[in-house]
């Protein structure tokens, strides 16, 4: 029996849902802990694309149980159509459970969202798809959870306190006109029916499947540099996608989880507002983003693209205390020359190996780069670690070293078959 949590080294789009597609081969269950439908989860499999936002990735494997656990927070509408994509695409959902725990995101929360951002000094770049407003209520323990959706009379009662609320705050503070009782009421029952069977205590279902001895894969969502805590705040996620939120997100104990696997670009991304140390805004960049496809999943904005950043990296290893790597996107820098990697910052003089929680240092760091010479050629169809380029090695080998931690996993293309193992990870 083995439990993984997979997370995010960077700022998300790293290629998580990937990764936890080949993982899941070989998982028994896979459980998303945290986020919601801001992520976007691209997976391939033949010549089909799959693009998720709220269900794990894993569900692409038959036979693997899904799960959406207690620290997600769920758009039941945007849940209910990403199960009707699969089903047309002819992906089973039988094995899918949603934890009544989790909360549900509501029309006033998207509204919330958009308002917020559009009233702020500093604007942080969200999706607007309400996430940050749901866990706001979450906190403030005024939210509405999927086990509420099955209880009319229940429903009622928590959204009449809650648009007790947030009408007044629409209408008074953003000049909003709010929105109608009956018309919520009405469309979220609905939902509660159609969700109802899947809805349950899903922390039950993963300390059974532990008590049996299967492999469990703990999914994050968006990467640590977006973390609440640890992220460079407050350019952040609402939640916690570094692994110290997996297990109460999961709902399970935290000496439970065996490894944590980060997934990690072969360079660095990142979408919205924020300082970005090794952001290249030349030709490089675009060649980058072209050829990597650096459009979100979730939003389809460009994102801003850079070298790698081993400082960055290097706080991932330490916050999460990764066992491993997956380096993924390997095969967007077959085309360039040389390569540099981030190893440290110079600020004002004085060289940092760490990364600054003060922001306004960060924005002032400039990127101590070291140079390795590309490799020129497609590694696409290499499938062993010994067949890469000595160059395609050089480069790993020394990402490795400098964010100290051993690489397990490499992706050299979207599909599933374009993965070396140096470790089998889930025996």
């Amino acid at each position: 029996m083995t439990v993984i949590a997979l997370v995010g080294t960077q700022w998300g789009d790293e290629g998580k849902g990937k990764i936890t597609d080949v993982l899941a081969a070989r998982a028994d269950m896979v459980v998303r802990y945290q986020g919601g439908n801001n992520a976007g989860h691209t997976v391939v499999v033949g010549d089909q694309t799959y693009k998720l936002h709220l269900i794990p990735s894993g569900i692409i494997s038959p036979g693997t149980t899904c799960i959406i656990g207690n620290g997600v927070v769920v758009d039941p509408k945007v849940l209910c159509t990403e199960i009707e994509s699969l089903h047309a695409a002819g992906v089973s959902t039988a094995n899918l459970y949603v934890s009544e725990r989790a909360q549900v995101i509501m029309p006033y929360h998207r509204a919330l969202d958009k308002l917020e951002e559009d009233h702020r000094l500093l604007r942080i770049g969200t999706t607007a798809r309400g996430i940050g407003p749901a866990y706001v209520d979450k906190y403030m323990r005024i939210g509405i959870r999927m086990i509420d959706l099955t209880c009319p009379e229940r429903f009622e009662r928590l959204l009449d306190q809650a648009l007790a609320f947030k009408n007044p705050l629409l209408q008074k503070v953003y000049g909003h006109p709010g929105f109608s009782r009956e018309e919520i009421l009405e469309e979220y029952l609905e939902y509660g029916r159609v969700l109802a069977p899947m809805i349950t205590d899903t922390s039950l279902l993963v300390d059974a499947a532990r008590e049996k001895g299967l492999n469990i894969l703990l999914e994050g969502a968006q990467g640590t540099l977006l973390d609440i805590d640890h992220g460079t705040y407050p350019f952040v996620t609402s939640s916690n996608p570094t692994a110290g939120g997996a297990a109460p997100g999961a709902g399970i104990g935290p000496t439970q989880i065996d490894q944590v696997i980060g997934v990690v670009k072969a360079y660095t991304t990142r979408v919205g507002e924020g300082p970005f140390p090794t952001e290249l805004k030349d030709a490089t960049g675009d060649l980058i983003r072209e050829r990597g496809r650096e459009y979100g999943t979730t939003t389809g904005r460009p994102r801003r693209c850079g070298w790698f950043d081993a400082v960055m990296v290097r706080y991932a290893v330490r916050v999460n205390g990764l066992t491993g790597l997956a380096v993924t996107l390997l095969d967007v820098l077959d085309e360039l020359d040389e390569l540099k990697v981030c190893v440290a910052y110079e600020y004002r003089g004085e060289r940092l190996h760490h990364l600054p929680s003060d922001l306004e240092i960060l924005k002032e760091c400039t990127p101590v780069y070291a140079t390795l010479a590309g490799w020129k050629e497609p590694i696409s169809a290499v499938r062993e670690y010994g067949a890469l380029p000595e160059g395609t090695r050089a480069y790993l080998e020394f990402i490795a070293e400098q964010v100290g931690c051993p690489i397990q996993i490499v992706s050299v293309g979207p599909r599933r078959d374009q993965t070396i193992f140096l470790d089998p990870v889930i025996k």
